[in-house]
């Protein structure tokens, strides 16, 4: 990095040192051929702009140089030393002067846009104006005539000078000129030699057609943007001073008014020219940046999207490897809580293991929930459902808790016209979810007294008002406004005290949000809170429900094949299937799996999806690829990816239910019993029986 900014720095003060020489030569050249007409002098103008881009020391190097050159350069046309003397030294100020001035009004090196380059050119301008008729005076005094003597022949050249050459040399050294303009360097070099041509020619006559000026200046400003006029304006220039010498003969009055003439028009057109380069300049960098920008916000957002998968996929596996112990866990202790003999001690320590895993297992829960609600992945699944028997059953799942903690639970109904049990477009797992969360909140956070849960349908048509409200400890208004952010709780003390993740609520509040409705709290501390909850949903028909259902399959009496990779696991599978009356056989991978089902005589398959070897979703595709009775038989997915894309993706694998772990007893066996009603043809039988 600081090697590259060396050679930089070196190449601008070379290219500085030879633009020097090269207006010193001119300027002095065409001095000497015209026996003393004014013309113009950049020369001081070209070592601002290095004082101005250039680093301290540079800056002092290029003006030794300059001097040393301005020296010998006078010396070879003969001047008397004196006169060199001062010149040299008042030059050099200048140069210094006016590069402090400029940067003194805000002009660091840079002029990108219009009013950088008007106010540098006015300030240039005024300064050289007034410096030249000092320096004139000067030289006047010296020389014995009066300080007011021929002052503006030293004027006009000068200004001239600073006014054109300074914002060239400061347009030409920004690299970010040449940014978001198609031409090239040849392109650009055809511009300067058509326009030097051009302006020869035209100045050759008495009548120059200046607007002919116009066309390679158009093209510059659309194709080189900045930097093209400035050489465009230096070749012009460069051509036109001489050509209007040589037509008008050296005529002295002649040729100082048409030369003013030209440099006056010169410095319009270089104006017009630099203003329109400068803003399209302006428009192809912030183009530039916004294609940058564009970039990276697609770079970020495509990181942000790898980043979620990655932390989804993350909460997906570690969600499997917790499930996978936690079944053993609760199964487990589900199946010794069963012996009789047990002593109430030690059934109430399995009570305290099992309450602890299941805890574990609602943790779980939440977090897969919450990454569905970050990745916007989170859907209902809308039916006809009574909000007042969702209500029910939720306070009737809660209400153990509360009678153990001696607390009432009331539950009430207000129809305000409607039917009590109306059914409403709802999700009904989504909602009772959402409602438990509010009465287990309630119910924990309550020590004594009452935990209410009200329904108020109406008045408005679908309009739903729940209500949860408590006498616990209340919340603090300096809470309430961020109770609902995601791993929020009122204060430190209470995850020490209650427990809890802080969680429920921000899922809650996402949940009732996709449902199209809003969550709140009232609530003081020391008296309770209130939660409530506004929805609005089209009311829905219940299908007529038959008088006598039928009475469900019994999975007594079923060959079941277990397959997981777990010893564990395939241990708790076979203890609950065989206290329930099941033939077991087991397998450890999808390989066993296939080739246990291919000897057929199974009535259910219990399958594993994350097994060495051969997967469930593989070992699955391979039975459905038997034919007759052993490729039908049902598949029963026992897994602990819960997510909806994992459970589509057993579905089109071939099975036919979804059991997840941790495994519930009752789950399990109502699954084998709803798989026993199933039969699954392959596609090619199902084609040839319809």
């Amino acid at each position: 990095m600081a090697s590259g900014v060396r050679r930089l720095e070196g190449g601008r003060l070379a290219a500085l040192v030879a633009a020097f020489a090269a207006s010193m030569a001119y300027s002095l050249f065409l001095a000497g051929a015209t026996q003393g007409i004014p013309t113009i002098w950049t020369a001081n103008a070209v070592v601002a702009v290095g004082l101005l881009t250039l680093s301290w020391r540079n800056g002092m190097a290029l003006l030794a140089i300059a001097s040393a050159i301005h020296v010998a350069f006078q010396l070879a046309v003969g001047d008397p030393p004196v006169f060199i003397g001062i010149v040299t030294a008042l030059d050099g100020a200048h140069a210094v002067a006016m590069a402090l001035l400029l940067r003194a009004v805000g002009c660091r090196g840079r002029l990108r846009d219009m009013r950088a380059l008007i106010v540098t050119i006015l300030t240039a301008t005024a300064f050289t104006a007034a410096w030249s008729v000092v320096t004139n005076g000067c030289l006047e005094l010296a020389a014995g005539h009066s300080f007011w003597n021929g002052w503006l022949d030293w004027a006009i050249p000068n200004t001239l000078g600073a006014a054109i050459a300074l914002p060239i040399g400061l347009v030409l050294l920004d690299r970010r000129h040449a940014e978001g303009f198609p031409a090239g360097r040849l392109e650009i070099a055809g511009y300067v030699v058509a326009m030097a041509a051009i302006s020869a020619l035209l100045y050759s006559v008495s009548v120059p057609i200046r607007v002919l000026l116009l066309a390679p200046m158009l093209f510059a400003v659309f194709r080189g943007g900045p930097q093209a006029i400035a050489l465009l304006i230096v070749a012009s220039l460069a051509a036109a001073i001489p050509a209007i010498l040589h037509r008008t003969g050296l005529d002295g009055e002649l040729a100082r008014n048409a030369l003013r003439s030209a440099q006056a028009s010169h410095l319009a057109l270089y104006l017009t020219g630099m203003m329109g380069g400068l803003a399209l300049g302006r428009q192809a960098r912030l183009q530039a940046l916004l294609v940058r920008r564009t970039a990276a916000a697609r770079a970020a957002q495509a990181r942000a999207q790898a980043a979620n998968q990655a932390k989804s996929d993350f909460l997906a596996t570690m969600s499997h490897e917790i499930r996978t112990p936690l079944n053993s866990i609760l199964g487990f202790t589900a199946l010794v809580a069963d012996d009789a003999s047990l002593s109430d001690e030690n059934r109430r320590r399995l009570e305290l293991v099992t309450r602890a895993g299941q805890s574990l297992a609602e943790l779980i829960n939440d977090l897969l929930d919450f990454s569905k609600v970050e990745a916007g992945r989170l859907e209902l699944n809308l039916g006809p459902v009574s909000p007042a028997a969702v209500l029910r059953d939720a306070a009737a799942i809660v209400a153990p808790t509360a009678q153990g903690k001696g607390l009432a639970l009331d539950v009430t109904v207000t129809a305000g016209g409607a039917e009590p049990d109306a059914a409403f477009a709802l999700d009904e797992a989504r909602l009772r979810q959402v409602l438990l969360n509010l009465l287990a909140n309630a119910v924990k956070f309550t020590a004594q007294g009452v935990v209410s849960a009200r329904l108020i349908l109406g008045p408005d048509r679908g309009a739903l008002r729940f209500e949860i409200a408590d006498t616990g400890i209340g919340i603090a208004p300096d809470v309430q406004a961020r109770l609902f952010e995601r791993f929020s709780q009122a204060d430190s003390s209470i995850s020490r005290s209650f427990g809890g993740t802080g969680l429920g609520l921000a899922i809650s509040r996402a949940l009732v949000r996709q449902m199209g409705g809003e969550i709140g709290v009232q609530s003081e501390l020391g008296q309770g809170a209130r939660f409530w909850i506004n929805l609005v949903a089209e009311p829905a028909l219940v299908a007529h429900q038959p008088d006598v259902a039928e009475a469900p399959v019994e999975a007594a009496a079923a060959r079941v094949l277990l397959v997981d990779d777990h010893p564990m696991n395939r241990e708790l599978g076979q203890a609950l299937l065989t206290l329930a009356g099941c033939d077991v056989v087991t397998a450890e991978d999808g390989v066993q799996a296939v080739e246990a089902a291919r000897a057929g005589g199974f009535d259910v398959i219990l399958m594993d999806v994350h097994m060495p070897v051969m997967d469930g979703l593989a070992a699955t595709r391979a039975i459905r690829g038997f034919g007759g009775a052993v490729g039908a038989v049902p598949i029963v997915a026992l897994t602990a990816d819960v997510p909806a894309d994992q459970v589509a993706r057993c579905r089109e694998a071939g099975m036919t239910d979804h059991v997840a772990k941790p495994i519930n007893r009752d789950q399990l066996l109502a699954a084998v019993g709803r798989a026993l009603e199933t039969v699954v043809l392959p596609d090619a039988e199902a084609r040839a029986r319809a």
